[in-house]
């Protein structure tokens, strides 16, 4: 005979356990070992633009009639036109930004008919790639489409019909047809793109508090750094490889200033790359009032979307290199409480000298399969 015995574990040390498991097991973050590019163009991430999709007109029809030897006089055999090209967005897993959308976009035309009844060349089709999840706006701000599946395809504008030729309208009272048709008109319209998901993790804070810094520090992305205060302008993604083969994509956001919600400097467009995020990194500088900066990046999510605040977040302080940061940091440590991740409420770095990074690199793993859970459980 085979006994069974069951043990009942409390639910705190069973809790406490996998902590400390996945503190001790959890994947970490691997040195880029391949050296940083030396191209002089600087590659930005493109999460929305304006584009003006134009397609092609149809070739005109042909009037003509055949004349061979034997028979002078055999009829009308003038051609038809060829079709325009169109104009479609297709979503797929290969594209992760708009870079590469031209703010016009032309289809070709259709070739024109010719004699000998033979049709015009159809045009061939433009076909422009977008990351999966873009969103399709026309010029009202209406949602025409969204391209969530692999291979979605949303035609931007439709391509001319090809013009008849004068051999469509042979009749038995008209064996001489002088009339062909012209070529219809592509369509021609205006569109607003917009990638919903941008990266897993967004950097949030003033400008000049290192969020470039911390970006060249933990990726091989080439956001400008210099020693003189200015702001990102453009968004710049990086990626951060774990040895389980996971990449956490992290986002240097351009720097928000009071007053973002009302369109106060870069306003609604830096909160909309926010949006994009699935959570969000406050990096405080340390030298400039570190709680002020953090109570007033919370004023200003709140007051553009409420559902931005509720997003997972944690709290970096930075610059922990200047002597003075660290007594500001035990004392704000005690005032922010948040629902960031980890056994702190606040982690102090220094994105410049390295220090710390580890225990941030760690904290980015956790956020991320947090709320890789949390999409799976919806």
């Amino acid at each position: 005979m085979r006994f069974s015995i069951i043990f009942r574990i409390p639910k705190a040390v069973l809790t406490s356990q996998i902590t400390r498991n996945y503190s001790e097991y959890a994947p970490k973050a691997l040195r880029s070992l391949k050296p940083k590019s030396t191209r002089n163009n600087l590659q930005f991430y493109v999460d929305s633009c304006r584009v003006r999709a134009v397609a092609g007109n149809g070739g005109d029809g042909c009037v003509s009639f055949l004349s061979v030897w034997c028979k002078e006089q055999a009829g009308p055999d003038g051609g038809d036109g060829g079709h325009g090209g169109h104009v479609i967005f297709r979503a797929t897993h290969s594209k992760k930004s708009l870079n590469h959308c031209h703010s016009v976009i032309q289809a070709k035309h259709g070739e024109r008919g010719t004699h000998k009844d033979c049709t015009g060349k159809n045009a061939d089709h433009i076909v422009v790639d977008v990351p999966l999840g873009t969103i399709v706006k026309d010029g009202s701000g209406r949602v025409v489409g969204d391209l969530q599946g692999e291979g979605t395809m949303f035609v931007a504008a439709r391509g001319g019909a090809g013009g008849r030729g004068n051999k469509f309208f042979l009749t038995d009272t008209e064996q001489e047809p002088m009339v062909a048709e012209y070529g219809a008109v592509g369509e021609s319209n205006h569109y607003t793109l917009e990638v919903r998901s941008m990266a897993h993790l967004g950097l949030i804070g003033f400008p000049n508090a290192g969020k470039s810094t911390l970006l060249r520090a933990i990726t091989r992305a080439r956001p400008t750094v210099a020693p003189y205060p200015f702001t990102t302008l453009r968004p710049h993604i990086g990626m951060v490889p774990y040895d389980d083969y996971e990449q956490v994509a992290i986002a240097d956001l351009p720097g928000l200033i009071p007053g973002s919600h009302k369109n106060y400097g870069l306003g609604i467009q830096f909160l909309q790359h926010a949006e994009r995020c699935r959570g969000l990194i406050f990096l405080l500088d340390g030298t400039n009032d570190p709680l002020k900066q953090y109570k007033t990046l919370n004023h200003e999510l709140k007051q553009y979307s409420a559902q931005l605040v509720q997003r997972p977040r944690c709290v970096v302080l930075n610059k922990m290199d200047v002597p003075r940061v660290a007594e500001i940091y035990r004392n704000i440590s005690t005032h922010i409480r948040t629902k960031s991740v980890g056994e702190t409420a606040v982690i102090g770095i220094s994105a410049k000298t390295g220090h710390n990074i580890s225990e941030l690199l760690r904290v980015i793993r956790q956020m991320y399969d947090e709320g890789e859970d949390s999409d799976k459980s919806h």
